[in-house]
């Protein structure tokens, strides 16, 4: 089994009511402050955030009964009813998680559950069938769809199943490039387990410092290396899950047309059929070099077209990202570059991997320049590396200063791109104005195919009251401009329950009736993060 690496809680560094590492979070760059009354006007800054020991919860509805079968199961210390447990596993990290990790009165689980492996995981579903309590499964806590919210639904109890002693590499196949890692493995410590045998699996999300492999499998994953590496559920060749009715081992071979492929029907599923404990993906020699190369452009439009270009070549850069003008423009404030942040113009970072870096790159660069673009050297492209993974700090520094932050992102066609932008850029706008606040709208291209790219907004506002009022309704009209302008409602952040009552636009009633008859089957008494992903049922 995997190995047990003593771990008895969420990361202890990550911020109870915020992003990351505590000592990692810091004020707002003086350029940042100087910008934002620019752009929103003036805001308010908010009282100080409530102390962890100021949080006031329910009692736990476990009965000593629910309890004791859980303690029997896993052993006293690896089922937790205290306070500051059940707080820290009491939702995601989206923006309005934070807000309301904010707030006096909070729900919370009822207990958090600690299995050490899949026979442990098992138990623990055997029970809660039993015994009528939701399972919440939960690995590094850093879904922004609200997957982890602690619903109950019509059970009398919900534990949040914290998966985290389930870490480690169980086995690595160097012959074939494959790796088996148990579910609750971080990114950081399968690169490391890898990394001492010359190879990586090369999946970096934002999320990649805390977030599990267990949970890129579930949520069906994007990282930064997208471009050259690919989604995570194309690097994932095996499965191990179980569900409360039985358990399932899949992908016996590299293809197979042994009818549909259920390893999909779990991938994206976020918990719902079943609790995936084991995972074996791709994984490849560590590259030997890597080039950076930064990119300006007239506008998006025409940084756009040269990610198409390149996207439609192939074999292109590892990484390649485009920020349009706003986005272009902060992150030169957040170094100290106002006047140029004040210019026009998009930019475009490259990142090469591997081999035959020269013929790829020099490839690539001539579709860039056919689309207008200008090399800008190799400096914002190793700034952008270097702090990849530190946007949420921002994103918590702008809440603490008043201003209302949130990301979401979609993707469509290459033909369709600019009216999806065009479609939620407004959708955003004319909802805050409708709410009396100001905005600032900016987006980014992260992630590449030959037909179609991504979209990643990310918005400020200067919301003067009620932000996860006025965030509700901003976010349904959005959801609905990009379900009439033919988005996904979802390109790699999931469904969760945020995104689950515009499902049925994007896959039919014939997919729910799908996904609720799988649901049926494998979770007959709907344990299982109860009204995550499926619609619910309408009643007439």
């Amino acid at each position: 089994m995997g190995q047990d690496s003593g771990r008895v809680d969420a990361d202890p560094s990550m911020r109870w009511n915020g992003w990351g590492d505590p000592a990692k979070a810091k004020d707002l760059p003086l350029a940042v402050r100087a910008l934002l009354p620019m752009l929103l006007g003036r805001v308010r800054k908010p009282g100080p955030a409530i102390e962890l020991a100021h949080v006031q919860l329910d009692p736990p509805r476990l009965t000593a009964e629910d309890h004791a079968a859980f303690s029997a199961a896993l052993g006293p210390t690896n089922i937790d009813d205290a306070v500051e447990a059940r707080i820290r596993h009491a939702g995601g990290r989206s923006t309005p998680d934070l807000l309301r990790r904010r707030e006096v009165r909070q729900e919370a689980p009822d207990a958090v559950l600690r299995p050490a492996d899949h026979e442990e995981v098992r138990a623990c579903l055997d029970i809660a069938v039993a015994r009528g309590i939701a399972v919440i499964p939960f690995g590094g806590g850093t879904s922004v769809v609200g997957a982890l919210e602690p619903e109950r639904g019509t059970h009398h109890a919900v534990v949040s199943l914290d998966l985290r002693r389930l870490g480690g590499l169980i086995r690595l196949d160097e012959f074939s490039g494959e790796a088996l890692f148990a579910a609750g493995t971080t990114g950081p410590e399968a690169e490391a387990s890898l990394s001492a045998h010359g190879f990586e699996l090369g999946h970096f999300p934002q999320s990649f410092r805390y977030a599990t492999i267990g949970g890129f499998a579930a949520a069906r994953s994007s990282g930064q290396n997208s471009a050259g590496n690919g989604r995570f559920d194309t690097m994932v060749t095996g499965i191990r899950v179980a569900t409360p009715t039985g358990d399932i081992e899949l992908g016996r071979s590299p293809g197979s047309a042994a009818g549909p492929d259920l390893i999909r029907v779990f991938l994206g599923s976020e918990g719902i059929f079943g609790v995936i404990t084991e995972v074996r993906v791709r994984v490849h020699r560590i590259p030997r070099d890597r080039v950076f190369e930064s990119w300006s452009f007239p506008d998006f439009t025409s940084g756009a077209e040269g990610l198409r270009r390149v996207a439609q070549q192939g074999d292109g850069p590892t990484v390649i990202r485009l920020s349009d003008e706003a986005e272009t423009a902060v992150s030169l404030a957040q170094v100290g570059k106002i006047g140029r942040a004040l210019a026009k113009g998009a930019s475009v970072v490259t990142v090469y991997e591997g081999d035959g870096i020269a013929e790829r790159r020099a490839r690539a660069s001539i579709q860039l320049a056919a689309a207008g673009g200008v090399s800008a050297g190799e400096g914002a492209a190793e700034d952008w590396l270097k702090g990849r993974f530190d946007g949420p700090y921002l994103r918590d520094s702008l809440l603490d200063a008043g201003v209302f932050c949130e990301t979401l992102e979609t993707a469509t066609t290459w033909s369709n791109l600019q009216t999806l932008r065009s479609a939620v850029d407004s959708a955003l706008k004319d909802g805050f104005a409708d709410a009396g606040a100001k905005s600032y709208i900016m987006c980014h291209v992260s992630h590449i195919y030959p037909t179609g790219a991504s979209l990643y907004f990310t918005v400020l506002a200067g919301i003067r009251s009620d932000p996860l009022g006025v965030w509700n309704v901003v976010k349904a009209r959005v959801n609905d401009a990009i379900v009439a302008s033919g988005g996904t409602i979802s390109h790699h952040h999931a469904v969760g329950r945020d995104h689950a009552p515009w499902l049925r636009a994007e896959i039919g009633e014939t997919g729910v009736r799908i996904l609720r008859a799988i649901k049926r089957e494998l979770d007959p008494s709907g344990i299982l993060n109860p009204g995550a992903v499926i619609p619910i049922e309408r009643t007439l």
